[in-house]
This record gives C-alpha cells, sequence and structure tokens, in this order.
C-alpha cells in the first residue's frame, strides 16, 4: 500500500462489512476488514444457518453493484418465497406462493461464503479482536487508532465500524446503547425434515411460516440440507429469563419441558406446534450434544439514534441501527449502508487523486450527508419494524398477521381492478 493512500479499515465481516469491502475491491481502493473469528471453512459455511429476504432496492441493488447476480441466485431456492400463518394451536389461517414477493431468500452462511469468496484473501483479517478505539488530531486531520491487544495497535485515515448490536466503534462516537426489547429468542434446527418429519414439513410448507398467540410466537424458515430453523420468539420483561427460568446452561432438549409444560411459556399451545418444538429440542441436541440452548434476548437501537459526526470514523448496519428483525430490514439496510457509502468513498479517493491528506477533506461533507440521510432511512424502517412487532406479538397476533396478507391481497386485487 502507498504510504500517499488513505487508509481504511472495516471492523466486521457480517454483510455490511463484506460488502463493503467487496464494492472498494472493484474500483480498487485498498482496505483491510477486521473480524473477530476464525476463518470459517467451507464445511461450516455448509451448515443450516438462518435465512435472508434481499429487497430489490437495497440487499439485490448491493448485490448488482457487486456484480454478484448470477452467482446469487445460484445460491437461492432452498427457501421459497411462500407464507403460512397459523393461530397458536396450529389451524391455518393464511398461506400464500409469494406471488407478490420479489425478495429472494439466502441463507447468512452462503451469502458470507459469497461475498468473501470474491475478495482477496489479504482484505479480511481473521481472529482480530478490537479492544479498544482512540482518535487523535494531526496537522493533516484526525485518525482511529484501532488496538488488537496481541496483533498489536494500527492508525487509519478512516475505520468504519460494521461490528455488529455491541460496536466498539460506536463507543467512540456516542454514548448510545442498544435496550432490551421484552422479546428472547431461542433457535433451533430440524434437517432432513421431509423424510424424517414429512407431516412437520408439510405443517411448515416450503417458504416460511409464523404459530402466534398470547404474545409468543414460533416462527420456522426452510434451509439448506433440507432443514427447517425454528426460532420461538417469547414475551417477558425479564431480560434475564435464560437465567431465572433455568433454561441457561441446559440443552435444548433439556429445556425442552419447561418451555412446553409453563403456561406462561408454550404450555397453552396447540399440540401440533408443541410437537414441531419438541421435534425442534431434541433433534437439535441430537446434532449439537451437550450444547447449550442458543437463548438471547433481543436488543435494539433507539429509534433514529444518531451521532456527532466524526471525519475519521462512522457506522453501518447494526452498529447504526441496531432494531428486531420483524421486518427483514436488518441485512437490507446494512448492505444498502454499504453500497452508498462506498459510493461516497469512491468519489473522494478519484477527485482526491489517491492522497490521504486531500481524499479526508473531500471525504468529510460526502460522509456528513451519507450519515445524515442513513439515520432518516434508517428510523423509518425501524419505526416498521416496531409495528410488526406489535402486530406479531399481540394477544392475537396470529389474525393481525393474516388480516395483514389480506389487505395486501385486496390492495393488489383493487389495483389490477382499475387498470
Amino acid at each position: 500500500m502507498s504510504s500517499s493512500q488513505p487508509r481504511i479499515a472495516i471492523i466486521g465481516a457480517g454483510p455490511a462489512g463484506l460488502t463493503l469491502g467487496l464494492l472498494l475491491h472493484r474500483h480498487s481502493i485498498p482496505f483491510t476488514i477486521f473480524e473477530l473469528r476464525q476463518k470459517p471453512t467451507d464445511q461450516e459455511l455448509a451448515k443450516p444457518s438462518g435465512m435472508l429476504d434481499l429487497h430489490e432496492e437495497s440487499g439485490l441493488a448491493a448485490i448488482r453493484e457487486c456484480e454478484l447476480s448470477e452467482k446469487f441466485l445460484e445460491f437461492t431456492g432452498e427457501c421459497a418465497e411462500a407464507q403460512k400463518v397459523s393461530d397458536m394451536h396450529g389451524n391455518i389461517l393464511h398461506t400464500d406462493e409469494g406471488e407478490l414477493s420479489e425478495r429472494p431468500e439466502i441463507s447468512r452462511h452462503a451469502l458470507t461464503k459469497l461475498l468473501s469468496d470474491h475478495l482477496p484473501d489479504e482484505g479480511i483479517r481473521w481472529g482480530h479482536k478490537l479492544l479498544t478505539v482512540a482518535s487523535y488530531s494531526t496537522a493533516t486531520g484526525n485518525k482511529t487508532v484501532l488496538d488488537f491487544g496481541p496483533h498489536g495497535k494500527q492508525v487509519f485515515d478512516l475505520v468504519v465500524g460494521a461490528d455488529g448490536a455491541w460496536s466498539r466503534v460506536r463507543n467512540l462516537l456516542t454514548d448510545v446503547k442498544p435496550h432490551y426489547t421484552g422479546t428472547q429468542s431461542i433457535t433451533m434446527t430440524i434437517r432432513h425434515i421431509t423424510s424424517k418429519y414429512p407431516h412437520l414439513a408439510a405443517l411448515i410448507g416450503h417458504g416460511s411460516f409464523a404459530a402466534l398467540g398470547l404474545r409468543h410466537g414460533l416462527m420456522a424458515q426452510r434451509g439448506p440440507q433440507d432443514s427447517a430453523r425454528i426460532y420461538i420468539f417469547l414475551t417477558t420483561a425479564d431480560e434475564n429469563f435464560a437465567i431465572s427460568s433455568e433454561v441457561a446452561g441446559q440443552t435444548a432438549a433439556g429445556a425442552k419441558k419447561r418451555l412446553l409444560s409453563d403456561d406462561k411459556l408454550l404450555g397453552r399451545f396447540g399440540s401440533i406446534i408443541k410437537e414441531l418444538v419438541g421435534v425442534a429440542c431434541d433433534e437439535e441436541s441430537a446434532d449439537n450434544p451437550g450444547v447449550s440452548v442458543d437463548t438471547k434476548p433481543l436488543y435494539m437501537l433507539p429509534i433514529g439514534a444518531s451521532w456527532e459526526h466524526r471525519a475519521s470514523a462512522t457506522l453501518i448496519g447494526d452498529a447504526a441501527h441496531l432494531m428486531c428483525p420483524w421486518a427483514g430490514e436488518g441485512v437490507n439496510l446494512a448492505m444498502l449502508d454499504s453500497l452508498l457509502l462506498s459510493r461516497v468513498i469512491t468519489k473522494a479517493h478519484e477527485i482526491s487523486g489517491h492522497n490521504a491528506s486531500s481524499f479526508k477533506s473531500m471525504l468529510d461533507p460526502l460522509m456528513k450527508e451519507f450519515e445524515k440521510d442513513m439515520v432518516a432511512r434508517s428510523k423509518e424502517k425501524a419505526k416498521e419494524t416496531y409495528s410488526n412487532g406489535q402486530m406479531l406479538f399481540g394477544e392475537d397476533g396470529a389474525k393481525a398477521f393474516a388480516d395483514f396478507f389480506l389487505s395486501i391481497y385486496q390492495q393488489l386485487e383493487e389495483s389490477q381492478a382499475t387498470v
């Protein structure tokens, strides 16, 4: 790297960080991604993981700009865009084949592989835990110092925090922290569900499924290896639910009885839904012997959270606007952030003639405008997400969700009738 070139660091190798890195790479702009995790193997990336639906105006727009549209399609198809909604007893209230959807699904692992496979090996430093972030002023502008402990300290002209919910980079810019949303999430997987449990596969369908009631819910998505990813969402004011319920430290199979017998949890749900949960608990423990059940409290940043602009650091993705998954906007906003920020960086890089000092002065007003637009854009999506959560986890979330789909199809019919 030429000493005159600006030094750019991206913290986090999730969808936001990988997308930004790839877009900068396409424009021959030097960067380094630092990631806490060790580099995942192809075997690890082939395992079932959560599915992500990419939206035309955001996630898919970023994929197109990465010139990966054709490759992307090779990774889709494991989860259809179909939707099924049932009440807490398994009675189907709505079903569709995704006729209105233009949001193809890709597994989180597949998206990671798609993006990282097109980055140079030296572009990502795996196994780098960021301990602290600090900044200082120089004659050519502010610089940011990253302390990676045993890997040493490094100085950058621009640091992009794509480091998720508990972002270290965010700590440099603001004191705002995520807060508990009142929802706990438990995640499990049933592999080869069609051959092992055809009646449960039929219940879920070949896309997404939701069974809702009593302010709780079960959601499922089909995925790789003919799998079903099972998510249990529990509404509780207890942020430390896993510990106080004595679920923490237990395997999924060990937690099964408590989940299914407690009327405050899923004890009042119907037999078919409880069977689905029970099977998921057993299969998860069989696949991962001795591993504790994956129970997490869900957090969000305050809607419209912002920070005082600083030329040497910024945030994207969950680090900037963490929200719950109720609208499927998280990954899409993250990839759109990366797309728009890459354009800003590329423009400043080209105008400055690749000179670090000039780059900073060119970048500053462009990045300030980018941040302003990002905050406004994410604020609207956060409001939508919060509203969806209120709908899904109300006293009769199933009816509300089914009515939501009904209204969409009615609007479509009305619009077609006027054409």
